[in-house]
C-alpha cells in the first residue's frame, strides 16, 4: 500500500499535465489553413510564417516548418512535413509510455500483497501447529485483501486516463495529417507556377511536349507489304 500511494499520485500528475498540454494545443485548423492558403496564393510567405509563429499548437509547428521550405524542391518539402509530424507526435505522446506502465503494473503490484498477505495467514497457522481462529487469520487476509482493492483503485483510473489521453493525441494527429495534405500540395503547386514562370519545366514536361509535336508514322512504316505468291515463287 505504501508503493501504491505515490503510484497513484504520479498517474493523476501525469494526467493533468498532459490534459493541459492537449487542451492548450488545439486549434481551429480550419480557420488557421484557410488563412494560410489566402496567403499562400498571394506569395506571402513571411506574412504566413509569422501567423504560425503567432498560434500554439503542434498543427501550426508543422505547418512552419513546412512554410519555411516553400522554396525548396517538391520532395523535400515533404520530408519536411513528415519529420516535423513525427516529431510533434513525440511531444503529444510524452509521458503516456509512463501512464500505461502505472496502468499495467499496479495489478502486479496488487497481486504481489495479496500473496504476502497470504503467506502471514499460513505462518499464522503454522505457528499455531495447524489450529488457528478467524482472529488469527483475519490479519493476513485483510492485508491480502487491502493490496488487491488498492491496486485496483489505481490501475482502474489510470487505464481510463490514458485510453482518454490517447484519444486526444489520435484527434490532434488527424488534424495534423489534414492540415499537411491542405498546405503541402499547395506549396507544390506554387513552386510549379513559379517555375514555369521563369521558364524552367520539368523533364516530364518536356517528355511531354515532344510526344506531342512529334510527327505520326506513315502506315506503310507501321504495316508490312504482303508479298504475292508470284513474288514466293
Amino acid at each position: 500500500m505504501w508503493l501504491l500511494l505515490p503510484v497513484s499520485v504520479l498517474a493523476a500528475g501525469l494526467f493533468f499535465e498532459r490534459f493541459m498540454y492537449l487542451h492548450r494545443s488545439v486549434v481551429p485548423v480550419v480557420d488557421l489553413l484557410r488563412g494560410l492558403t489566402n496567403l499562400v496564393r498571394q506569395n506571402r510567405f513571411a506574412e504566413a510564417v509569422r501567423e504560425c509563429q503567432a498560434s500554439p499548437g503542434p498543427v501550426a509547428r508543422v505547418l512552419r516548418s513546412i512554410l519555411v521550405r516553400h522554396d525548396r524542391p517538391c520532395d523535400e518539402i515533404k520530408e519536411g512535413a513528415e519529420t516535423a509530424a513525427r516529431l510533434e507526435a513525440r511531444r503529444l505522446e510524452g509521458y503516456l509510455p509512463i501512464l500505461a506502465t502505472v496502468a499495467h503494473v499496479t495489478p502486479l503490484v496488487g497481486l504481489l500483497g495479496t500473496v504476502t498477505g497470504l503467506l502471514q495467514a499460513y505462518q499464522v497457522i503454522s505457528l499455531q501447529g495447524g489450529v488457528a481462529t478467524a482472529a488469527d487469520l483475519s490479519t493476513g487476509l485483510y492485508n491480502a485483501l487491502l493490496t488487491t482493492a488498492g491496486s485496483l483503485v489505481v490501475a482502474v483510473p489510470a487505464f481510463l486516463m490514458h485510453s482518454y489521453l490517447c484519444s486526444r493525441v489520435n484527434l490532434l494527429l488527424d488534424d495534423i495529417e489534414h492540415a499537411v495534405g491542405g498546405l503541402v500540395p499547395l506549396l507544390v503547386e506554387s513552386r510549379a507556377r513559379d517555375l514555369a514562370d521563369k521558364g524552367i519545366i520539368s523533364f516530364a514536361e518536356a517528355a511531354r511536349s515532344l510526344e506531342a509535336t512529334a510527327p505520326p508514322e506513315s502506315a506503310s512504316s507501321e504495316k508490312p507489304t504482303r508479298r504475292s505468291r508470284g513474288d514466293a515463287s
